[in-house]
């Protein structure tokens, strides 16, 4: 079966989740047709993320006359539905926060993937994230007649539903999925009961063939904690810096890693330098999947402070390996992570308690935390294999498709 997959900037360092799902679903059989609206705008330094970016088709470099080429053709083939897609177009654009401008190219982009899905007879599209890309599949969808469906990860889509029309995109897809019961919970509040039912919840995923045994706990001392992922402020790193600089006064010995970069990088710089932690924190950048495995089985833990997520891919990343985790208690993630059991977990914000929780696994045993992490690997292989997960979805694309919307 053919797929086609919408997403705003692909391949990025952060979302090596989707490639995970694509493949897992190119093993089964599928073939997935890649359209990004644009290539990420750093550098890659992944060579798998690499070689997503060169089997990606890139509907905004294609230039503007193609998408009005594209709006023509498709305009030939169903003339009623190019108009009332446009209506869809303007009315979505009138309730977002995007404006009707933005939406008018979202609707251009989507007669371009339509387009493509005439040319290569793609019968569905799938768009991950509930923001333009799933506009740009509702939009496609409405235009091509065929269904499409879109993955909701969370914070952002929860954080503002109304104002990116969440509700609408809802009620015309296929099938919604969240990736953790709590997202799902949180799609349920925007709409009719009656539509819960096409609401699924599909885990992200690991590929457990990447990670055949549970590494070993380092042996040495200072405790070295990592930290992998975007900086921004709803994953609360400048939170660790305190944490960091009261374990120092405490006398404790330990090491904290960041891996990752954003907008947040020189404010963390500035934090690290005012408070004397250059000896004690190391900022990498970002790093390729590799490069984060080795960060991750250098450590004794992760610790993620987290304001806001939907369910991080590094939790289960750092589990798989056998590290023990400090997590805030938000969103999906206690339902993987069990508090005592796998890590410890602790109130969004409150840095007393992320400092405490630090504290006390510097001073765990090395047989707990192996406990731990063995505890966590288990766990995550039944929960997260990607395999079991991309299953799931594929039973979800090859339903019978209701009737769209008008």
């Amino acid at each position: 079966m053919k797929t086609g997959y919408v997403l705003n900037t692909y391949p990025a360092p952060s979302h090596s989740f989707i490639r995970r799902e694509m493949r897992a679903l190119e093993r089964r059989g599928f073939q997935i047709h890649r359209f990004a609206m644009r290539p990420f705008d750093g550098v890659l330094v992944d060579p798998a993320d690499q070689a997503e970016a060169a089997r990606t088709e890139y509907v905004l470099g294609k230039g503007i006359l193609a998408m009005i080429w594209a709006l023509f053709t498709v305009g030939l083939q169903a003339p009623l539905r190019m108009h009332s897609g446009l209506a869809l177009a303007l009315k979505t654009g009138w309730r977002s926060e995007a404006g009707v401008f933005k939406h008018l190219i979202y609707y251009l982009e989507a007669a371009y993937v339509a387009r493509r899905m005439f040319e290569e007879n793609i019968p569905h599209i799938h768009a991950h994230f509930g923001t333009n890309a799933a506009t740009v599949a509702m939009l496609a969808g409405y235009l091509t007649a065929r269904p499409y469906s879109f993955t909701v990860h969370g914070p952002e889509e929860f954080d503002k539903p109304a104002a990116i029309a969440l509700p609408e995109k809802i009620a015309r897809a296929e099938f919604v999925v969240a990736i953790s019961s709590y997202g799902r919970s949180q799609l349920c509040r925007l709409v009719d009961y009656r539509m819960w039912p096409k609401i699924k919840t599909v885990h992200c995923g690991i590929e457990p063939e990447h990670y055949p045994a549970a590494q070993p706990m380092p042996e040495s001392r200072p405790v070295r904690f990592v930290n992998i992922g975007r900086f921004a402020e709803q994953k609360g790193q400048l939170l660790l810096i305190d944490a960091m600089e009261e374990l120092v006064k405490r006398g404790v010995n330990a090491r904290l890693t960041l891996v990752g970069d954003g907008e947040l990088r020189p404010a963390l710089e500035r934090a690290i330098s005012h408070a004397g932690l250059g000896a004690h924190i190391t900022l990498t950048g970002w790093l390729d999947e590799e490069g984060v495995s080795r960060e991750i089985e250098n450590a004794h833990a992760l610790v993620l402070p987290s304001f806001a997520e939907g369910l991080p891919m590094v939790i289960m990343e750092a589990m798989v390996t056998a590290r023990p985790v400090i997590a805030t208690w938000i969103a999906g993630v206690p339902e993987l992570m069990q508090a005592g059991k796998t890590g410890w977990l602790v109130p969004a914000g409150n840095t007393a308690a992320l400092v405490e929780a630090m504290t006390e696994l510097a001073a765990t045993g090395d047989d707990r935390l192996r406990r731990m992490g063995t505890t966590g690997r288990a766990r995550v292989l039944i929960r997260h294999n990607i395999d079991t997960e991309a299953a799931k979805l594929a039973g979800f694309f090859t339903q019978r498709p209701r009737t769209q919307p008008s």
